[in-house]
């Protein structure tokens, strides 16, 4: 009968699953053109994190409505400033620039392993973002 406390010593000593925060920097440009979060597309675990970095001036990072995970927070960060979210949800989260959403400033975050077959964009998103997450579907599909 000491099995019993031997393995639940080993089950409490274990390290917990260490959960990691991945960088995004809003730019106004890179080789993709335009507006960008780079990268435009991460895939998490749940429990990680994202840090979006104010790597040049003029953008935020805020959550797109009805384009979450159900059970989801939305988020909003302020123009310039750095924000850093948790991802407890599995599911698709687009991410959007306030100030540049038309012209098509957006991500994509996909937390755990739904496929990309599954991501459904809100019907009244404007054509430039729905144009850009095309795009972004379209290379994160070709890299899997």
């Amino acid at each position: 009968m000491r099995l019993f406390p031997i393995a639940l010593l080993a089950a409490l000593a274990a390290p917990p699953a260490l959960a990691e925060t991945h960088l995004v920097k809003m730019l106004n440009g890179n080789h993709l053109g335009g507006m960008v979060y780079e990268p435009e597309f991460l895939s998490v675990s749940p429990g990680d994190s994202v840090k979006f970095l104010a790597t040049q001036r003029g953008h935020n990072a805020a959550s797109i409505g009805g384009f979450l995970p159900e059970g989801a927070e939305t988020f909003l960060g302020r123009i310039n400033e750095e924000i850093e979210i948790s991802l407890a949800h599995e599911g698709f989260y687009g991410i959007k620039c306030s100030p540049h959403f038309d012209m098509g400033m957006v991500m994509l975050i996909r937390v755990g392993d739904a496929p990309l077959e599954g991501v459904k964009l809100p019907e009244d998103m404007p054509q430039g973002a729905k144009d850009r997450f095309a795009k972004i579907i379209a290379r994160a599909g070709a890299a899997e």
